[in-house]
């Protein structure tokens, strides 16, 4: 296992779009929401654990959530745990992590993967990120790993490649989509030039902060000043005095998107990124009656069709005459909604909000 490669795993989100099961104070990635035995950070932090040495895993979350991380991860340090003052977007913490990192070893290598994935063949998972790492640290490149789509998915951002290749299979960036409608998703699943965006990135640590230093010159400055003090017991009030003037700005908008090195390697290991309970329904093991119910065998079912149904343990339910439909209670809430409504959950949670108070979110 190579000393010079590092994981960070951001773990930050609060997972609105799997409400009311994950909730602002015990979100998505703390809950095993896949049935696996594992909480999804859980099975990520492994996952990482089989690539580069544990002592390099860092943990990218908010400050409420650092004891949820040390509760959860039971071998991780204090010093691997870095937390936000205040929620920023992906560009701030990755900046953060990468110039620390990079304080600590100017040779560094760093995968930079979401906490919330399901991974269904780790061991092709480690042999593409290991690939990626070694590919990063002998070019100046930035890399990001690319799904085959399968369908045309409208909530996936996407990857159009070139020909052009770099090394053993990654081919040349010409252009980031964003989440497109179903005619442009038909059309980019028909022309074979795209994948499904990830958002996992490799890159060398120096590297990528050339990036910032172009593309982002104020968060570069902002971070990199603390050059001296990262690693250090001042790195904590640094934060907490500068972090909040840094750019409210996606890694993929503020730098992927910007730069001209990049490279996709296209993969197939059995991914979904859990954003919403369709993405689970579909992963999911399903009855005759292609229902998922988790955990099995806690409802009773009649003449009901295509639904996604999570409760809590021990709890039981009775249903009759539904047809593709989400039911989900958790902290004595109850949601029904059609799964094609699913998108909408987000502006339903700030409903909640605005009716039942903060509590219930």
């Amino acid at each position: 296992m190579h000393k010079n490669y590092y994981a960070v795993i951001m773990a930050g989100g609060v997972g609105s779009r799997f409400w009311p099961v994950s909730r602002t104070t015990y979100p998505k990635q703390f809950i095993d929401i896949a049935g696996t035995g594992k909480s999804l950070i859980q099975a990520t932090y492994d996952r990482f654990k089989d690539i580069v040495p544990e002592q390099n895993i860092y943990i990218l979350t908010n400050e409420k959530y650092r004891d949820l991380v040390k509760e959860q991860l039971k071998g991780i340090t204090d010093a691997q745990v870095l937390c936000e003052p205040v929620m920023r977007n992906t560009a701030p913490c990755i900046a953060y992590a990468c110039h620390k990192i990079h304080a600590l070893n100017p040779d560094a290598a760093i995968v930079v993967a979401p906490s919330d994935h399901l991974i269904l063949n780790t061991v092709q998972f480690s042999k593409d990120v290991s690939n990626a790492l070694e590919t990063a640290s002998q070019n100046p490149c930035l890399i990001t790993l690319g799904i085959q789509p399968s369908r045309p998915d409208t909530g996936y951002g996407y990857i159009r490649f070139s020909e052009e290749l770099l090394g053993n299979g990654f081919r040349k960036v010409q252009q980031f989509t964003e989440k497109p409608d179903l005619e442009k998703a038909e059309a980019f699943l028909a022309s074979g030039e795209y994948l499904w965006n990830a958002g996992i990135f490799i890159w060398s640590a120096a590297e990528v902060l050339k990036s910032f230093e172009k593309s982002l010159p104020e968060m570069h400055q902002l971070f990199g000043g603390a050059k001296e003090i990262y690693n250090t017991p001042e790195e904590e009030t640094f934060l907490k005095e500068n972090y909040a003037s840094s750019q409210n700005i996606s890694i993929d908008y503020g730098i992927m998107e910007q730069a001209d090195n990049v490279y996709v390697l296209p993969v197939d290991f059995g991914w979904s990124d859990l954003g919403t309970w369709a993405s689970l329904y579909t992963l999911a093991e399903k009855d005759a009656n292609e229902n998922v119910v988790v955990p099995s065998g806690s409802a009773l079912l009649y003449n009901t069709s295509g639904c996604m149904i999570n409760l809590p343990a021990g709890k039981k339910i009775v249903v009759k005459g539904l047809q593709d439909y989400i039911i989900a209670e958790s902290n004595n809430t109850i949601m029904i909604v059609p799964r094609n409504s699913e998108q909408e959950v987000k502006q339903v949670v700030a409903d909640v909000k605005t009716t039942f108070g903060e509590d219930y979110i």
